[in-house]
């Protein structure tokens, strides 16, 4: 629940602005990168787009720091079918039989359908799967279901990865239904108020089990006594045997064992070169969870992993967030591995050392506010390598652990990743999303002066403080929003990002030029919640995806209560529709109010109030106005979703085997790298 993805179908990232903050600049270091030319556009297909992000630093790094780099990226591209597989038990079945299908059939390859089924291909690697990566939604062929089994019938058998010796005619009775009937698992989680949202969600947590099953099964673990409680149900499946509910771990000798004992033979490596003995205790720790699957271990993981603050080379690894899982317990698995940027950190470390003057001022009940705040720690990174399920889609900013005793006890550790966000910004110049959709050349001008600067301040300060602000009433559950408990945490840590950023203590600290910087955010953001990102939802459908459930909810928020003084209005001008924000404090004023009752929401586990306040305002699409921005958004030809490759490391070793260098390349496109992933990093067996 702690991740900042990308905010807005068009980054908010337009030319840098200094402003005579170093840390700003989106300049990054000389590394040997040409950026005259270096190409950040690598493929574009249905309404994706894929791009590639520079490593500046990496040749920097000492050779001991390359080598831990080269041995985390392995480790973390051996779970990617882990990922595939919690998303959809036949994902990896489809997935296979289509890169077997594309890279062997003989036949034509220049009709519409196999164009058809080519993006069909690239938009399940996109997603990890059959489902949409953001609506959740599943991707329904744009070719015939005959045409398909024509192309799979055309390939010699041997060469088909055919599920458990299975034949052609077996394999295709059991996925043809997924992949082309739109009643069958037509979500990959399902949110709906009034459902079993356990057996109508396609994701592999859960099978043969009810809602009410599972939420009895681990309400009978709780204890509403232990202020330390492990993640209940954060590594494993669930499912009835015998009548009987009961878990299937992920660990080394249960579900998922092969790649799991891959991934930790890569990590054995990396402990090897770790910088120093509390990192190389961190990865030991992993390792040691990975073989037991005990939960307390990976709570004794986190803490000696949030304690780290002196590597210079960092990671995650594991079963982390748990945004799939309809109840908001089981987490998909993901890794990034990365590098600090010295001098970027420097914003987010002013941040951290005022992190206790943020909570004392922070406008929600004294009752909800943490005495003392712990072990907040943030910085800038350069990526190296995403995986799992931060790729090829990624967030920009990262909050961890989710555990909130741990967070209470022991602090967090925020990253802003500078890398990524500086690949957005290349890739959007130029693409008339400003010109388009604000109202005014005022608007359009604070963007261009104070756009960039105001973002990542905004991911800093929703990641660094937001997250691990306020804390809970003794006895309240962690889970106890359930459902919409990612929703309602990414408002929190938005709502607290919002109203400090129009505080003079950002200007006094530095961190802001001028009081007039940060009505650029907010006129973005607003934009965004109640406009913008509409252009990311089919026709009819409600939103799904949590941040933007969190966004919606807090821009139609803020205009309805807003509406008697006129604060935020939508105004036609041209038959178009506009935000126009005319009063900024009392906007200011607003965020605080939403933040006050959000934060009793979490505080208190008030269920109820929390339910009403998503269903109300984050759920429901307005047709005509999304239809209209949907109309603009499309003459502009600008893809609402992104993704990335990449880039590739090599070992260099002497004729006795010693490394002696990593080396570092850009030039692998889209499908190739997909493909080589699969033949490299596939051990699962189809069906887990």
């Amino acid at each position: 629940m702690r991740k900042v993805l990308l905010m807005s179908t068009s980054l908010f990232l337009l030319a840098a602005c200094n402003n005579g903050n170093q840390s700003d600049k989106q300049t990054p270091a000389d590394d040997g990168i040409d950026y005259s030319t270096f190409e950040y556009k690598v493929d574009r297909f249905a309404d994706i787009e894929i791009l590639r992000y520079p490593v500046p630093g990496f040749n920097s790094l000492s050779l001991q720091q390359k080598e831990l780099v080269y041995y985390l990226s392995q480790a973390a591209l051996e779970g990617r079918d882990i990922l595939w597989d919690q998303h959809n038990r036949y994902n990896l079945t489809i997935r296979r039989v289509c890169e077997g299908v594309y890279e062997n059939y003989m036949g034509d390859k220049s009709s519409d359908n196999w164009k058809h089924f080519e993006t069909y291909l690239k938009r399940i690697w996109m997603a990890n799967g059959i489902h949409h990566h953001y609506s959740e939604d599943k991707i329904l062929p744009e070719f015939p279901q005959e045409y398909f089994v024509s192309i799979v019938k055309g390939v010699d058998p041997g060469r088909m990865p055919f599920r458990d010796g299975m034949a052609a005619d077996e394999t295709l009775n059991e996925i043809l239904p997924v992949m082309f009937d739109p009643t069958v698992m037509p979500k990959r989680m399902n949110q709906s108020s009034g459902v079993d949202i356990v057996a109508t969600s396609a994701v592999n947590f859960y099978e043969g089990v009810t809602q009410k099953e599972v939420e009895d099964f681990y309400n009978a673990m709780k204890d509403p006594n232990d202020n330390t409680p492990v993640s209940y149900g954060l590594n494993s499946k669930v499912v009835k045997q015998d009548g009987i509910v009961t878990e299937q771990v992920w660990k080394l000798g249960g579900m998922y064992d092969k790649a799991i004992e891959r991934i930790i033979g890569w990590l054995e490596k990396a402990a090897a070169v770790a910088e120093n003995d509390h990192q190389k205790e961190v990865i030991n720790t992993l390792i040691s969870y990975y073989r037991t699957g005990d939960l307390k271990t990976f709570d004794d993981y986190s803490v000696k992993w949030v304690t780290d603050t002196s590597s210079r080379v960092d990671f995650v690894n594991g079963f982390i967030e748990n945004y799939a899982d309809p109840l908001g317990m089981k987490a998909t698995w993901e890794s990034i591995v990365n590098f600090k940027s010295e001098e970027a950190s420097e914003r987010t470390r002013i941040i951290s050392e005022n992190a206790q003057w943020f909570e004392d001022n922070s406008p929600v009940d004294d009752r909800f506010r943490k005495e003392e705040v712990k072990g907040i720690s943030a910085k800038v990174i350069t990526a190296a390598m995403l995986a799992g399920d931060c790729y090829p889609a990624t967030p920009i900013g990262i909050n961890l652990p989710n555990a909130d005793w741990i967070r209470r006890d022991h602090g967090s550790k925020s990253v802003t990743i500078d890398n990524i966000t500086f690949a957005y910004d290349k890739a959007a110049e130029g693409n008339g999303f400003n010109e388009e959709f604000m109202w005014s050349d005022t608007e359009r001008e604070q963007a261009k002066k104070y756009g960039t600067l105001t973002d990542n301040l905004h991911t800093d300060l929703h990641e660094c403080l937001g997250h691990g602000s306020g804390k809970l009433l003794p006895g309240v559950d962690g889970n106890a929003l359930k459902e919409h408990g990612s929703t309602l945490e990414e408002a929190r840590a938005d709502l607290f990002a919002l109203y400090y950023l129009a505080d003079p203590k950002l200007v006094e600290l530095g961190l802001l030029p001028d009081n007039e910087a940060y009505k650029t955010e907010y006129y973005h953001y607003i934009m965004n919640g109640a406009m913008t990102q509409l252009t990311r939802i089919q026709p009819g459908k409600d939103i799904e995806e949590a941040h933007m459930r969190n966004r919606a909810l807090i821009s139609n928020w803020v205009i309805e209560k807003g509406k008697a003084d006129n604060v935020v209005e939508l105004q036609q001008r041209d038959s178009k529709t506009y935000i126009v924000i005319n009063d900024y404090d009392k906007l200011r004023t607003l965020f605080g109010e939403l933040l006050g009752e959000v934060q009793r929401i979490k505080s208190e586990g008030d269920y109820g109030a929390g339910k009403n306040l998503v269903e109300k305002y984050a759920v429901k699409v307005n047709a005509g106005l999304h239809k209209e921005v949907s109309t603009r958004y499309e003459a502009l030809n600008i893809a609402p979703y992104k993704g990335f490759v990449n880039p590739v490391y090599k070992l260099v070793t002497d004729s006795k085997g010693k490394v002696t260098d990593v080396t570092i390349s850009y030039d692998e496109n889209y499908v190739d790298q997909q493909l080589r992933y699969s033949r490299q990093y596939s051990v699962l067996p189809l069906k887990n």
